[in-house]
């Protein structure tokens, strides 16, 4: 009777209700079943929200976000771009790469992201250095060059950050070892890390290349009948 909580959580999701009514609806419901006073439920629920009060500053940059991008900064960002002639769509995506994973080694995990750069800046930038160089790009090409500058945010944090030696997957690792009785060095883990992060980089800037010959192949021809007429 206890994962009726969990049943909630599904059938609230499943219908498209707040998620935040949801959850609470259904932490209350567990609470109830499992024999808890509703103090105790209600006091529990404080006390998360209490020590996890700092996930809220999250919740700033978002209205912050919002105001840049009705100020324009999109629309500067693919302008800026537009001026380089050389600059390319996967050339951009490669760059922030690069980047993100030298930032992500030196622990520096907060200094990129989806909603404050890949967003209002990599993104606009990737897309109007694609216009400069097509013209009018469609929208299934620019969904999908907007999901290689996501993908390359998160390529180069995931692997960036295992050469951080701080960082929690290291920490994580050295712990399970000494549990285990086994000898683990992290500065050797987080150098081991090194050789990874360049295949990613590699494999990625590849990925990026090939994102470029595909909009070439495409749109460039496209472009070169549209300045013939």
């Amino acid at each position: 009777m206890v994962l009726i909580g969990v049943a909630l959580i599904i059938i609230g999701f499943a219908i498209r209700l707040n998620p935040l009514v949801v959850v609470t609806v259904s932490g209350l419901v567990t609470g109830l079943i499992a024999g808890l006073p509703i103090v105790d439920i209600i006091t529990q629920f404080g006390e998360a929200f209490t020590t996890n009060r700092y996930m809220s500053i999250l919740l700033v940059t978002l209205p912050v976000i919002g105001l840049l991008e009705r100020s324009g900064l999109q629309n500067q960002a693919g302008h800026l771009v537009a001026k380089i002639k050389a600059a390319t769509a996967g050339r951009i995506i490669t760059i922030y790469l690069l980047f993100r994973e030298v930032g992500a080694a030196l622990g520096l995990l907060s200094i990129g992201g989806h909603p404050q750069t890949v967003r209002p800046l990599l993104a606009p930038m990737a897309e109007g250095a694609a216009k400069a160089k097509y013209g009018e790009v469609p929208e299934e090409d620019r969904e999908e060059i907007r999901a290689h500058a996501a993908a390359a945010d998160n390529i180069g944090l995931f692997f960036g950050e295992d050469i951080f030696v701080a960082v929690g997957a290291i920490l994580l690792m050295k712990g399970f070892f000494d549990q285990n009785g086994i000898e683990a060095d992290p500065i050797s883990m987080a150098l081991w890390g090194i050789p990874t992060a360049i295949f990613a980089f590699i494999v990625h800037s590849i990925r990026l290349y090939l994102l470029d010959k595909k909009l070439d192949r495409k749109l460039g021809s496209k472009a070169k009948k549209d300045v013939i007429r």
